[in-house]
Protein backbone atom coordinates (compact mmCIF):
# COMPACT_ATOMS: atom_id res chain seq x y z
CA UNK A 1 0.00 0.00 0.00
CA UNK A 2 1.37 3.40 -0.82
CA UNK A 3 2.01 6.34 1.39
CA UNK A 4 1.80 10.01 0.57
CA UNK A 5 3.75 12.66 2.21
CA UNK A 6 4.93 16.47 1.42
CA UNK A 7 8.89 17.04 0.09
CA UNK A 8 9.62 20.57 0.60
CA UNK A 9 12.63 22.11 -1.39
CA UNK A 10 14.66 25.49 0.59
CA UNK A 11 17.02 28.21 -0.86
CA UNK A 12 19.55 27.42 1.68
CA UNK A 13 17.32 27.17 4.85
CA UNK A 14 16.04 23.62 5.30
CA UNK A 15 17.32 23.38 8.44
CA UNK A 16 16.10 26.26 10.11
CA UNK A 17 12.92 25.65 8.73
CA UNK A 18 12.75 21.78 10.12
CA UNK A 19 14.37 23.33 13.53
CA UNK A 20 10.88 25.34 13.41
CA UNK A 21 9.06 22.53 12.66
CA UNK A 22 10.68 20.58 15.55
CA UNK A 23 9.57 23.11 17.77
CA UNK A 24 5.92 23.26 16.59
CA UNK A 25 5.55 19.43 16.30
CA UNK A 26 8.01 17.74 18.31
CA UNK A 27 9.48 14.50 17.68
CA UNK A 28 12.88 13.87 16.39
CA UNK A 29 14.47 13.81 12.86
CA UNK A 30 14.41 10.54 11.45
CA UNK A 31 16.76 11.44 9.01
CA UNK A 32 19.01 14.26 8.69
CA UNK A 33 21.88 14.31 5.79
CA UNK A 34 24.11 17.17 4.28
CA UNK A 35 25.34 17.42 1.22
CA UNK A 36 29.13 17.06 2.84
CA UNK A 37 27.97 13.29 2.99
CA UNK A 38 26.98 12.38 -0.34
CA UNK A 39 28.34 10.92 -3.32
CA UNK A 40 27.85 14.59 -5.06
CA UNK A 41 29.63 16.60 -2.15
CA UNK A 42 32.63 17.74 -4.67
CA UNK A 43 29.45 19.57 -6.68
CA UNK A 44 28.36 21.77 -4.13
CA UNK A 45 30.67 24.66 -2.93
CA UNK A 46 32.36 24.71 0.46
CA UNK A 47 29.38 27.01 1.54
CA UNK A 48 27.03 24.33 0.67
CA UNK A 49 28.64 21.43 1.96
CA UNK A 50 26.55 21.82 5.08
CA UNK A 51 23.43 22.86 3.77
CA UNK A 52 20.61 19.54 3.82
CA UNK A 53 20.67 16.70 0.83
CA UNK A 54 17.51 15.48 2.52
CA UNK A 55 15.82 15.66 6.41
CA UNK A 56 12.26 14.24 7.40
CA UNK A 57 10.75 14.60 10.55
CA UNK A 58 7.40 12.57 11.58
CA UNK A 59 4.45 14.15 12.38
CA UNK A 60 1.72 12.36 14.07
CA UNK A 61 0.90 8.94 13.33
CA UNK A 62 2.51 7.65 9.54
CA UNK A 63 2.91 11.48 8.24
CA UNK A 64 6.70 12.68 7.67
CA UNK A 65 7.62 16.24 6.29
CA UNK A 66 10.61 16.06 4.52
CA UNK A 67 13.15 18.34 2.60
CA UNK A 68 15.89 19.65 1.19
CA UNK A 69 17.91 22.59 0.83
CA UNK A 70 18.07 23.66 -3.41
CA UNK A 71 21.69 24.06 -4.62
CA UNK A 72 21.96 26.35 -8.22
CA UNK A 73 25.36 24.96 -8.11
CA UNK A 74 24.33 21.50 -8.41
CA UNK A 75 21.55 22.69 -11.36
CA UNK A 76 19.10 23.73 -9.57
CA UNK A 77 16.83 26.48 -8.90
CA UNK A 78 14.18 27.85 -6.07
CA UNK A 79 10.84 28.71 -7.75
CA UNK A 80 8.54 29.57 -5.02
CA UNK A 81 5.18 28.18 -5.74
CA UNK A 82 6.49 24.69 -7.02
CA UNK A 83 8.96 24.06 -4.41
CA UNK A 84 7.16 20.64 -3.00
CA UNK A 85 6.37 17.59 -4.81
CA UNK A 86 4.57 14.73 -3.30
CA UNK A 87 6.27 11.84 -2.26
CA UNK A 88 4.87 8.11 -2.73
CA UNK A 89 6.80 5.39 -0.84
CA UNK A 90 6.00 2.05 -1.94
CA UNK A 91 6.03 -1.77 -0.80
CA UNK A 92 7.62 -2.53 -4.13
CA UNK A 93 10.18 -2.16 -7.49
CA UNK A 94 7.40 -3.47 -8.79
CA UNK A 95 4.71 -1.09 -7.80
CA UNK A 96 7.00 1.86 -7.56
CA UNK A 97 7.57 1.03 -11.09
CA UNK A 98 4.14 0.92 -11.92
CA UNK A 99 2.94 4.45 -10.68
CA UNK A 100 6.45 6.02 -11.96
CA UNK A 101 5.03 5.01 -15.60
CA UNK A 102 1.30 6.32 -14.76
CA UNK A 103 2.37 9.44 -13.46
CA UNK A 104 5.01 10.50 -15.73
CA UNK A 105 2.60 9.32 -19.03
CA UNK A 106 2.57 12.79 -21.17
CA UNK A 107 4.52 14.84 -18.02
CA UNK A 108 8.76 14.95 -17.43
CA UNK A 109 10.62 12.37 -15.87
CA UNK A 110 13.29 14.33 -13.94
CA UNK A 111 15.32 11.22 -12.77
CA UNK A 112 14.68 7.44 -14.37
CA UNK A 113 13.84 5.23 -11.44
CA UNK A 114 17.35 3.87 -10.64
CA UNK A 115 18.83 2.42 -7.47
CA UNK A 116 20.68 5.14 -5.16
CA UNK A 117 23.32 5.78 -2.97
CA UNK A 118 20.97 5.96 -0.18
CA UNK A 119 19.79 2.03 -0.85
CA UNK A 120 16.19 3.12 -2.21
CA UNK A 121 14.46 2.30 -5.96
CA UNK A 122 13.23 6.00 -6.75
CA UNK A 123 12.64 8.48 -9.44
CA UNK A 124 11.43 11.97 -9.73
CA UNK A 125 8.54 13.68 -12.55
CA UNK A 126 6.56 16.15 -13.38
CA UNK A 127 2.98 15.66 -14.20
CA UNK A 128 1.23 16.21 -17.04
CA UNK A 129 -0.56 18.64 -14.66
CA UNK A 130 2.70 20.00 -13.85
CA UNK A 131 2.44 18.28 -10.49
CA UNK A 132 6.16 17.25 -9.17
CA UNK A 133 6.61 13.33 -8.04
CA UNK A 134 8.74 11.38 -6.28
CA UNK A 135 8.61 8.15 -6.28
CA UNK A 136 10.40 5.48 -3.98
CA UNK A 137 10.76 1.79 -2.68
CA UNK A 138 13.23 0.85 -0.21
CA UNK A 139 13.52 -2.39 1.90
CA UNK A 140 14.30 -0.72 5.04
CA UNK A 141 11.71 2.17 4.52
CA UNK A 142 11.26 4.77 7.57
CA UNK A 143 8.47 6.15 6.00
Amino acid sequence: MATLNPYLNFNGNAEEAFNFYKSVFGGEFLSLQRFKDTPEAGKASKEEQNKIMHVALRIGKGNVLMASDVLESMGFKLVNGTNFSLTVSVDSEEEATNLFNKLSAGGQVNMPLQKTFWGAFFGMLKDKFGINWMVSYSQNQQY
